[in-house]
């Protein structure tokens, strides 16, 4: 852990330039508007340790697999969002000397994420080897206004010297992926515009043909005066700038306003980029830096009125939340649906920038709860639209029947290269399945049903069915050869939570049926055409349902993560040196496979998920069990936990639980923040304190909360969206009082006990 950022309720702030820090700052400094983004890197030449990046939303490339791809059903390649044009650059000459804080003096540093208006901004003092100390002042955004446009402000004043300036706005399409297999260069040069009205760069991938094309504009002020010089155009593969130099004294401050448009052929037809990017461009410059970056402080206003958390008397947690959330209104706006959330969104390398499950089991709820219901919407849609791709995986895989939904995808083709993963991770099919309960549960949308669920489910469930096999000595179904969400224990048997998910979705399918039979027969009899059900198929999978077989110890009245499990050594997190820790860094692979250790919640998943068909004490005493053995090394840990330990009542727990989550990347829990942020946990966050401080939940279609609040928190307040209703809550030590902003009367359950309101309702705690 590492705690270096200032606390501060709508701003993160590093107030030292301390290079062992800078990728751990690129990532959690990073910018985004959910067409694109990119990592903290600075404007000005840098050549210390640095991880570049700017990414094009749902830009990406097949990168050969280095491992497995021999074996039959391996994917051929890992998908990656590609590092993009960098457009941001600007190098700085002074007097022949290049600007770079890898190699100055720094002695005044300070680097602002203002998340209340959405942009990032910087300012240092540094001594250059020479002697000369100059001041720099930079300001960025990326619009949420104009998608495509990206802004910066950036000044720099000397402050001992006269004499020479060269700045050097650029843009450099000669980029690497650093995680690329090969060493490979996606990109290859289309054409490129360098003339004394326009600066442009168009390249294309080496597969898939993605087009991506930047225009840059900008203007250079002295005394507040636009200065118009003649520059010096440089080209190179892939690389376009201009040059101006300029003359500076002491304490004149030289400011240079840079506008790129980043237009891709995903949007556009190939033949309009060009004409588009300078276009939008244009605009932009005739607006001006100062009216563009007011319109993103209005956008980014009403974003905070739909989804902002305000907690009084906690700043870490208060300043934690925002952080989380802001990430989230970043990474992912529901506008595009081929469109989905990476684990590391915008701000790294890591994962590829592909699909998880962690959307479906992680993201879905935050969006529902803070989004128009279209936004979650196209969340299922997404996997909908590839579902004949889940069933090609299936096949290649070896399966006669049935979808299984990819691990990692960009496009619904498997491509992740670990084959404990790609082979034996199949619970990820029941997050998808589950989503859809989610979904229908929340939204009350069960037209949603006939018209796309029943259809994924049914493909779920066969392949279900035909995962499982009989066994005769335990005369019971079982599901051999596993890994579940727990990724320290691999190729086991008849791990609890996938074996629970997987009957899960077999009786929620046959409730969809059910339903669909009933109240739009229809519907169901062309599903039943298209699907080609079969009555023994269904039976078979209610003789499933009925015979599955699940671990469990009847001494300690838990279930058993797996076969197995209680033969392996039974020390605890807490017992361990903490030098072990984290032992994903520590250990061999081999020694955390015989360990007790778990990565993430595994049974508590489950439990979590389908809490209403557990009782409280069962779900304490499998807490009591797994959470002590729990290492929480994956970001998608701490918030089941917290959740978990709300609803039992551990107050306490529920609170270090979230904050480890709130505040995993500002404090750098697991020491790897460095390769990117872990934005899908970050709406583990939010569930954190709606699901869990706040104990939402959707029963029988009616809206419940079993509240309560931290001890050191006075009060804390959120919105949420619900059928058409939008709801504040606002909860301290004695009362909650809800507010109704939209919709009409409502119905509302707080500790068990209905009440209606149409206004404004106050009940005491």
């Amino acid at each position: 852990m590492n705690q270096y950022l200032i606390v501060n309720e709508w701003e993160i702030i590093e107030d030292a330039f301390i290079s062992t820090n800078n990728r751990v700052s690129e990532s959690i400094f990073s910018l985004g508007n959910g067409y694109m983004g990119q990592r903290a890197n600075f404007e000005e030449h840098y050549s210390g340790d640095s991880l570049k990046g700017n990414y094009m939303a749902g830009v990406y490339y097949p990168d050969k697999t280095r491992v497995g791809w021999w074996k039959n059903g391996y994917p051929e390649y890992f998908a990656k969002v590609l590092n993009s044009i960098n457009w941001i650059g600007i190098d700085i000459v002074i007097d022949g000397e290049q600007l770079d804080l890898a190699v100055c003096k720094t002695e005044i540093f300070k680097r602002t994420l203002n998340m209340k208006e959405g942009f990032l901004e910087r300012r240092f003092e540094a001594t250059l080897p020479s002697g000369k100390r100059v001041k720099v002042y930079s300001k960025r955004f990326l619009s949420i206004v104009t998608k495509e446009i990206g802004a910066i402000q950036y000044s720099i004043t000397p402050v001992n010297f006269s004499g020479e300036l060269k700045i050097t706005p650029y843009l450099d399409g000669d980029v690497i992926n650093e995680d690329s297999n090969y060493d490979e260069k996606f990109w290859e040069e289309i054409s490129k515009i360098n003339s004394s009205t326009e600066t442009s760069l168009k390249i294309k991938t080496k597969k898939l043909d993605f087009h991506v094309c930047s225009t840059m504009l900008f203007d250079i002020f002295q005394n507040d005066k636009k200065l118009n010089l003649p520059s010096i155009e440089t080209s190179r593969d892939k690389y376009v700038a201009k040059t101006i130099k300029v003359c500076c004294t002491p304490d004149l401050e030289t400011v240079i306003y840079k506008y790129v448009a980043n237009v891709t052929s995903r949007n556009l037809s190939l033949d309009t980029l060009s004409h588009q990017a300078f276009d939008l461009v244009e605009k932009a410059q005739i607006k001006g830096f100062n009216y563009l970056l007011k319109e993103q402080a209005k956008a980014w206003e009403e974003k905070w009125l739909e989804s902002d958390i305000v907690i009084n008397g906690d700043l870490s947690a208060q300043q934690a939340i925002r952080y989380n959330i802001f990430q989230l209104n970043q990474t992912y706006t529901g506008e595009d649906d081929r469109l989905n959330i990476g684990p590391k969104g915008f701000t790294g390398e890591k994962y590829g920038g592909s699909t998880y499950w962690d959307t479906e089991a992680y993201c879905l709820p935050f969006y529902l709860a803070t989004a128009e219901e279209k936004i979650a919407r196209n969340l299922l849609i997404y996997r909908f639209k590839q579902l004949e791709q889940a069933k090609a995986n299936a096949k290649k895989l070896g399966f006669t029947k049935g979808a299984l939904y990819p691990m990692v995808t960009m496009n619904g083709e498997e491509c992740h290269n670990e084959w404990e993963i790609t082979f034996e991770e199949i619970h990820r099919n029941g997050a998808i399945a589950h989503a859809i309960y989610d979904y229908v549960n929340y939204t009350g949308d069960k037209s949603y049903l006939g018209e796309f669920g029943l259809t994924v489910l049914v493909e779920i469930s066969r392949f279900w069915e035909e995962r499982v096999n009989f066994s005769c000595e335990k005369n019971k179904y079982v599901m051999l050869g596993v890994t579940g969400p727990n990724e320290y224990e691999n190729n086991v048997n008849n791990n609890w939570y996938t074996s629970k998910i997987a009957c899960w979705t077999l009786e929620y399918t046959l409730e969809v049926i059910d339903y669909l039979k009933i109240n739009d027969p229809a519907v169901f009899e062309q599903l039943d055409k298209e699907l080609g059900l079969k009555v023994q198929e269904i039976n078979k999978w209610k003789d499933i349902i009925t015979n599955m077989y699940f671990a469990f110890d009847e001494k300690l009245g838990i279930f058993l993560q797996q076969d197995g499990y209680m033969d392996k050594d039974q020390t605890l997190v807490r017992d361990l040196d903490p030098s072990n820790l984290p032992i994903n860094q520590n250990w061999s692979w081999d020694r955390i496979l015989r360990s007790c250790y778990i990565k993430q919640a595994d049974v508590l998943q489950g439990l979590y998920l389908l809490e209403n068909n557990y009782s409280l004490d069962t779900i304490k005493k499998n807490f009591d069990f797994y959470e002590p053995r729990t290492v929480h090394e994956s970001s998608l840990s701490p918030c089941v936990h917290s959740i978990l330990a709300a609803k039992i009542g551990y107050k306490q727990k529920a609170y270090e639980m979230y904050l480890r989550t709130a505040r995993l990347d500002l404090d750098n829990y697991n020491n790897d923040t460095s390769d990117g942020c872990h934005i899908t946990s970050m709406a583990g966050t939010w569930m954190s304190v709606i699901q869990g401080f706040a104990g939402m939940r959707v029963t029988n279609g009616n809206l419940c909360f079993t509240p309560f609040i931290p001890e050191h928190w006075g009060s804390y307040s959120f919105k949420i969206m619900f059928r058409n209703h939008l709801l504040e809550l606002t909860i301290d030590k004695n009362k909650i009082i809800i507010s109704k902003k939209l919709g009409d009367e409502l119905s509302i359950i707080i500790n068990s006990i209905s009440y209606s309101f149409k206004d404004i309702l106050t009940i005491e705690l």
